[in-house]
């Protein structure tokens, strides 16, 4: 599976989180080309403001590896990861990530998000980590509009 699989993975995962009321965002783990986690936001489920997907994704990721490094995997994200995420991307050794739409989209759709990309993270820290921004973009934001379409929309 390539690099548009894997955030089509993330994608749908989305879209299970959407369909059980939670926020649009999901998430997909992968080492070596083979895919080790999925999450979607969990947020109002677990009634946890960490509990976003690329948290959970990595949580099961560490669990199946049995491992806290997960060096040499890869993090496919619909939205471009938060800073609690980043910096869980970060301690976790993820060596690249892929995001669809921006931090910008998300505070649009109206999430209390802090304006600070991954780009400036990484810089702020002279992380190693590759950063792919605006992957599959159409396609992520759409998940935005599915979910402004559901009854059961809330932000945070």
């Amino acid at each position: 599976m390539a690099d548009a699989g894997f955030m089509r993975r993330a994608i749908s995962e989305a879209e299970k989180g959407i369909a059980k009321g939670q926020a649009p965002f999901g998430a997909c783990v992968t080492k070596y080309g083979k895919v080790i986690a999925v999450a979607h936001n969990e947020v109002w489920k677990r009634t946890d403001i960490t509990a976003h997907a690329e948290i959970l994704a990595i949580q099961r990721a560490c669990k199946k590896l049995k491992a806290v490094d997960l060096s040499n995997c890869a993090i496919y994200s619909t939205t471009e990861p938060c800073p609690m995420c980043y910096s869980a991307i970060h301690w976790a050794k993820v060596g690249k990530i892929f995001y669809g739409t921006r931090i910008t989209d998300a505070t649009e759709a109206g999430f209390h998000e802090m304006p600070i990309p991954d780009s400036l993270l990484k810089r702020l820290d002279a992380d190693e980590v590759e950063i792919t921004g605006d992957f599959l973009r159409a396609e992520c934001l759409e998940l935005f509009r599915k979910w402004r379409e559901t009854k059961k929309q809330r932000t945070y």
